[in-house]
């Protein structure tokens, strides 16, 4: 089943080419946001490599973007096929111009601190965290050849606010807009923005997952009432990876309905 929806569908008839002859990394780019954002860029001209456990689902979304694409199903969470990956990258397109860390799990949820298995608050900041600090040590030395490059990480609004419940998720969110401001600091004269985006409730299968409760807390937090949309997502993605993007680093825009004013 198609997760994006008819618009970015549409606009592959509509071609804008934002990103003609630009090579991007998507991860998590079988489903989700990841799925949406990575189908944009495609849109418009990028060659994208797409990066996900899930195979057999990049197989399915992509097969018809034939030589546009490399797909590409590995562990997340191990730092030395994430080197591999992104070196079958630059062997094949010869640079990266962007990298879009989508990929992301809520481990447990529903939980009081005491509740939360060490175990899967670690694997929670495996998927979440540490593949942020595995990706992008990896594409920044490309990106630092070539004095230019633009990397957005996909936080959340509970990393800014903390959700009751979601002491992994939100603390591994927290850990990733750390990340974005110290990277964001550090190559802000290389020609490299670092920034990061923080939707609040995004329909997604990650979402679709969750306890009705869950959802109903966060979303009910949201002045818009609603979720936002794959679309509002990978649209404004689209922006924080552009070239018309020039000055704003080490920053969180939010995607949040009205619930974050800060």
């Amino acid at each position: 089943m198609e997760i994006t929806s008819s618009k970015i569908a549409s606009e592959r008839h509509n071609v804008c080419r934002e990103f003609d002859g630009q090579i991007a990394i998507v991860t998590g780019a079988a489903s989700g946001i990841g799925l949406a954002i990575a189908k944009k860029l495609l849109v418009e001209g990028a060659h994208v490599a797409l990066l996900d456990f899930n195979e057999k689902g990049l197989q399915q979304e992509f097969e018809s973007y034939g030589e546009q694409t490399l797909r590409i199903g590995l562990d997340i969470t191990n730092e030395a096929q994430v080197q591999e990956a992104v070196a079958d990258v630059v062997a094949r397109f010869s640079k990266v111009d962007i990298l879009v860390n989508c990929v992301g799990i809520t481990g447990v949820t529903n939980l009081k601190s005491h509740e939360v298995s060490t175990e899967n608050l670690q694997k929670v900041f495996d998927v979440n965290f540490m593949s942020c600090f595995y990706t992008s040590k990896a594409v920044i030395p490309s990106m630092l050849a070539q004095k230019y490059g633009r990397i957005l990480h996909i936080a959340s609004i509970a990393g800014k606010e903390g959700n009751a419940g979601m002491l992994a998720y939100s603390a591994s969110k927290a850990a990733v807009i750390g990340l974005t401001k110290v990277q964001g600091k550090e190559y802000a004269e290389d020609g490299i923005t670092v920034n990061a985006l923080a939707p609040a409730v995004i329909r997604t299968p990650l979402v679709d997952a969750m306890p009705e409760v869950q959802v109903k807390y966060m979303t009910d937090k949201i002045p818009m009432k609603r979720c936002g949309t794959l679309d509002e997502a990978a649209d404004l993605a689209a922006y924080i990876i552009s070239q018309k993007n020039s000055f704003t680093t080490g920053f969180t825009f939010d995607l949040s309905g009205g619930r974050a004013t800060y």
